[in-house]
């Protein structure tokens, strides 16, 4: 029985560290249905190739080289090196060793691990770089205010946990006697061996034992700390991309509740105080715009998840470039921060939100942020995930415009003078065409 109890304890952590991670994933499922409900099941055939494009060929990415190429090398690094996670699991649960060894056969599995070797140096190199750039080099985008205390610490952080796994991955291979001995897949670890000349097989199988332990503890700890940080896009990037916005940037969507007051207005049965029939819920008022998360689509709540902090969006964004207050990303940022804690009421509250006097217009994101914006479309455009800022920027507006009568002054003016001289400027209806005569 004794001999078992690795492996039971194994079993332990493994369910511990998936069913936290399910409990995480179901509470986020949660959180973004509390976003109104939107159709964008059209156009699947163009749906699926933005997602084989976007989220899996990292398509917008490589538009800027360096970085790019750079993410590509950690994105297909991690994700191809725990494969061997497989490998991991069989062995821990059964206390096999490199159980695929002898099934796949040297050459095959000396292929596969040579291959993750080789890999995992290039993502230590890459991870090693984006330090540099984040810490030193001290590219402008990372240094927003809005990247201060917990995004820029969260960025850190995941760099130390790629640096540390891809290691403890060589290193378990390096100490590793027999695959050593057997010279089939060491590509790299060959050269991290001698640094262990002078300890005895006993000391070179504790630290194998101990680095293939922290490997696979250091991954069940990565797993759930997605849910806190920005690295969600990992899980996210394919249902976002999926899912984005198809029409061409610019192009706005009527309100239905707006339709729906218009229609009645031009409908000359229509009668405006109609009391509701008896067993009819007349119900609240239709909001026009929004003013907290739950006025956004479910789409919009999941951009906010899935959010890269990357800052590509605030870099090429025309109003924060000359100074204005507004950040797209921060806006982002802003209401997966309003959402999260919609979240936690709803948990502490028996699964029911009560009204904690906050919203996400005023208290996260202010009018000035809003008005900032020139609805040119570039946060979008410079999205490496197809999030939309854009769109939350303005629901908002249209909240503070047609339940508010918040718009800026110009607005206004501009508004009257189509209302009543039909265009723009403060022109009678008589002096409109009078710019045909000018020489």
């Amino acid at each position: 029985m004794e001999k078992y109890i690795p492996n039971i304890f194994f079993a332990l952590i493994l369910i511990a560290g998936i069913g936290y991670f399910v409990i995480n994933v179901r509470k986020l499922i949660r959180n973004i249905k509390l976003g109104k409900d939107i159709d964008r099941s059209d156009r699947k055939p163009e749906r699926w190739k933005n997602m084989a494009k976007i989220a899996l060929g990292q398509y917008k990415m490589v538009r800027r080289p360096v970085s790019g190429i750079l993410h590509i090398v950690v994105y297909v690094g991690f994700i191809l090196i725990n494969i061997e996670m497989l490998e991991i699991v069989i062995d821990g649960l059964f206390g096999t060793h490199r159980v695929f060894q002898p099934i796949l056969g040297n050459a095959l599995y000396g292929f596969l691990i040579g291959s993750f070797e080789v890999l995992a140096l290039l993502v230590l190199i890459a991870v090693i770089v984006f330090w540099f750039r984040r810490n030193i080099e001290k590219v402008k985008r990372f240094w927003n205010k809005e990247m201060e205390g917990w995004p820029k610490n969260d960025g850190n952080i995941i760099l130390y946990f790629e640096m540390v796994l891809m290691t403890l991955f060589l290193v378990m291979n390096a100490t590793d006697v027999a695959f050593q001995e057997a010279g089939v897949g060491n590509v790299v670890s060959q050269f991290v061996a001698p640094w262990f000349d002078g300890f005895s097989n006993e000391s070179l199988h504790i630290i194998e034992k101990t680095a293939w332990w922290l490997h696979i503890v250091g991954i069940l700890i990565f797993l759930n700390y997605l849910y806190y940080s920005k690295h969600l896009h990992i899980l996210l990037a394919f249902p976002n991309t999926f899912f984005a916005n198809l029409n061409p940037k610019g192009q706005f969507n009527n309100l239905e509740a707006v339709t729906k007051e218009v229609k009645m207005m031009m409908d000359p049965d229509a009668d405006p105080y109609a009391m509701p029939e008896e067993g009819e819920d007349e119900g609240e008022p239709e909001k026009f715009g929004a003013s907290d998360v739950t006025d956004l689509n479910w789409v919009q709540l999941m951009n906010a998840y899935t959010c890269t902090e990357c800052g590509r969006c605030t870099s090429s964004c025309p109003a924060n470039l000359t100074g204005k207050e507004l950040s797209p990303r921060a806006i982002m940022m802003k209401t997966r921060d309003r959402l999260e804690e919609v979240g936690k009421n709803i948990d502490a509250n028996g699964g029911t939100f009560v009204d904690d006097g906050k919203q996400l217009l005023n208290d996260y994101i202010t009018p000035e942020e809003l008005w900032a914006c020139t609805s040119c479309n570039a946060c979008v455009q410079e999205c490496p995930v197809n999030i939309d800022p854009l769109s939350i920027i303005m629901d908002m507006r249209r909240y503070l415009v047609m339940e508010e009568s918040a718009a800026p002054q110009e607005l206004n003016m501009m508004m009257t003078n189509i209302e009543n001289n039909g265009a723009p400027w403060q022109y009678s209806q008589m002096d409109r065409l009078n710019w045909k005569d000018e020489e």
